[in-house]
């Protein structure tokens, strides 16, 4: 089985005050509002994130995005408003922050490798 893309979904009370608050995160408007309720970014060639307005199901969801700067990352989000749990280690060489959504999605941000020395 091959597959071609990866969708994570969030699913949000309201669409409005929600996909505003990815604007601020992703630093940018949706690439594309294909119908009303549902907004998306691609992050990448082949990997979106989308919000869609499905309020018995808001908050539910787990985010994971992988960074190349987990630093750069945080202080880019705190410029615009946004601020990360503290940095956590993983294990081997990740590091992660983690921050939600106004409806209670969590985003987590992922760096592996981090640079410099392997900790253990």
């Amino acid at each position: 089985m091959a597959f071609t893309h990866v969708l994570a979904v969030a699913p949000v009370r309201e669409i409005g005050p929600a996909a505003a608050w990815y604007e601020r995160l992703l630093g940018r408007a949706p690439d594309t509002t294909p119908m009303p309720g549902l907004a998306d970014w691609h992050v990448s060639p082949d990997a979106w994130v989308q919000v869609f307005e499905s309020p018995d199901h808001a908050g539910s969801a787990l985010v994971n995005l992988g960074v190349d700067d987990l630093d750069r990352v945080l202080a880019e989000l705190a410029g615009r408003g946004l601020c990360a749990g503290e940095v956590q280690p993983g294990s081997g060489r990740v590091r992660f922050a983690a921050l939600h959504d106004p409806d209670g999605n969590r985003i987590t941000l992922i760096e592996n490798p981090v640079s410099g020395p392997d900790p253990a």
